[in-house]
């Protein structure tokens, strides 16, 4: 019998190691899973969880992918965020809530873990789906205006992201109405309505961003079509960033996020070759 490949998103996993605070509301939260041997120091990897920015989907689901690269030897943290449905998420509190974690997270680890046990100078962004989007604008948040809140100059070194069937261009994720206007409901419109906000939110825009980045895609992706990927790679490489998309056939969206899945190999790939 095939595997059904939505089990990965109720499959239980080993709780978090710790919980730590980056505010005040009850979701702004990171899980951290550490890996078992203890050596130090070890990369930071950021698994930032999809779910179309949707309140129904939280961090729970990323429970056995953030489990499986702790025992790689990562340590691997888990932000929580505002999303849609709830009070302040959605346009501007899902970006709020990104950049406060981006912000704060390594100063957070660090304190908790001890200054040697986590190498900042290999931190990875791993975004799935609508995380995707966040990881990627996470590490481009130092193209925005300097009038923009969430501007930062110099923000924490990011070695790279790893995108997982990530809604890379948030435009066309609009303009194909993708899971019933997930996008005009982030945003609160949509982009010929609320031109700014897409402006700056659209990572698709805010190239070169001077991150590498790594888009994995499954060719059989219904959810997020593999277009997301490749729209994001042509504007990228095109401005001077270094981009690949690895399109994996016979893939959907899920199993990019799956352990126990054939396209597990792939994404730790692509994690190794940033780090």
């Amino acid at each position: 019998m095939a595997r059904d490949p939505l089990e990965v998103l109720t499959r239980p996993a080993p709780p978090p190691d710790l919980t730590l605070r980056y505010g005040p509301g009850p979701d702004h939260v990171v899980d951290l899973r550490l890996p078992a041997d203890g050596r130090t120091p070890r990369p930071l990897v950021v698994v930032v969880h999809g779910g179309f920015w949707r309140e129904r989907y939280d961090r729970t689901h990323a429970g056995p992918q953030a489990s499986a690269l702790a025992e790689l030897g990562y340590v691997v943290a888990v932000p929580e965020y505002r999303r849609v449905g709830q009070a302040g998420g959605g346009w501007p509190g899902t970006f709020d809530d990104t950049a406060a974690w981006s912000d704060r997270l390594a100063d957070l680890v660090v304190a908790e873990l001890g200054s040697g046990t986590v190498d900042l100078d290999r931190v990875v962004y791993v975004g799935h789906s609508a995380g995707g989007h966040l990881a990627l604008w996470a590490a481009s948040r130092h193209r925005l205006l300097q009038t923009s809140p969430w501007s930062r100059e110099t923000p924490l070194p990011v070695r790279g992201v790893v995108s997982l069937a990530g809604v890379c261009d948030l435009h066309l994720a609009a303009e194909l109405d993708l899971s019933n206007g997930a996008a005009r409901d982030l945003m609160g419109g949509d982009p010929t309505t609320t031109p700014e906000r897409y402006a700056v939110a659209d990572p698709s825009l805010l190239v070169p961003s001077g991150v590498r980045s790594v888009l994995v895609h499954g060719v059989e992706d219904t959810n997020v079509p593999v277009a997301l990927s490749t729209s994001y790679a042509e504007r990228a490489s095109s401005a001077g960033d270094r981009v690949e998309v690895v399109e994996l056939p016979g893939v959907a969206h899920f199993e990019v996020i799956d352990p126990r899945s054939t396209a597990w190999p792939a994404v730790t790939a692509a994690l190794e070759s940033l780090l």
